[in-house]
């Protein structure tokens, strides 16, 4: 049987540091709970490196972060930046102490599922 101390209200004992890829990940999960949306990943051909989707800056007032996605051509891209900002604001702030300032969605373009090609008048879709 395990037993637990209880500790008074408003103490805390130690200090919490977060990890620098942390948010990026919260951030990535967030990105992931939203249907018809993926984070873009590319090649930065001068430096020769993967550059990230995510960039996360710390300031005073909060976290600023920058965004790169593609969006499903089957979605409205207004709608769908302003949920990615809703799930990420909501995400950083429930798992960590952190305020979010900003949240900047960059929409890189949009992706075409090979099965949802759209049919034409007079065509038929024979796959």
């Amino acid at each position: 049987m395990a037993y637990f101390k209880k500790v008074p209200a408003g103490t805390n004992e130690g200090k919490i540091n977060y990890g620098d890829g942390v948010v990026d990940n919260i951030i990535l999960i967030a990105l992931s709970e939203v249907r018809g949306v993926t984070a873009y990943l590319y090649d930065d051909a001068q430096k020769k490196r993967r550059r990230k989707a995510v960039k996360v800056r710390f300031a005073q007032d909060g976290i600023h972060a920058d965004i790169d996605v593609l969006v499903d051509s089957t979605q409205k891209v207004s709608d769908m930046a302003f949920k990615i900002q809703e799930s990420v604001k909501h995400n950083v702030e429930a798992m960590t102490n952190y305020h979010v300032a900003s949240v900047n969605v960059n929409v890189l373009g949009v992706t075409f599922d090979a099965e949802q090609q759209p049919v034409y008048e007079g065509e038929t879709n024979n796959n």
